[in-house]
């Protein structure tokens, strides 16, 4: 079964009304069955960027406290990879959430990255192999 594992952009997009990708995010996420997987860094900046939201920060920690979204992943465990991979693509440069997500996808070869980060293009798991997404359509 591919595991979800979702991304800033389309939280904040699914929790914005206003957000250009609301509606992308929410047709998307309405044919995902729960739970989809993500992990703090993710949710830290996700609070951020929902933090003039009227409940914003509020819903998204809902959302986690019903089990739709699932942190599933340890920083501690997986240090010394997430570290790896942020200097490898320095160039780029990778977040710690985006670093989280793609070692995520390295530990369960069957996920597939929730998206709106045109990096994940350019991110290779596994040192060459390219990260399984969903992502809106380019423009032009």
């Amino acid at each position: 079964m591919t595991r979800i594992v979702v991304d800033t952009g389309p939280i904040v997009a699914l929790l914005n009304r206003r957000d250009h990708h609301n509606a992308w995010a929410r047709e998307v996420l309405a044919t995902v069955e729960p739970p989809i997987v993500t992990c703090e860094a993710v949710l830290s900046e996700a609070c951020f960027l929902l933090g003039r939201i009227e409940r914003g920060p509020e819903t998204l920690l809902e959302l986690v406290a019903r089990g739709i979204i699932k942190l599933d992943f340890r920083l501690a465990m997986e240090l010394d990879e997430v570290r790896a991979l942020m200097k490898r693509f320095s160039s780029v440069p990778m977040s710690l959430a985006d670093a989280c997500l793609v070692r995520m996808t390295e530990l369960d070869t069957e996920s597939v990255v929730l998206t709106l980060d045109g990096d994940f293009r350019i991110y290779r798991r596994n040192r060459r192999l390219v990260v399984p997404t969903i992502m809106p359509k380019r423009r032009g």
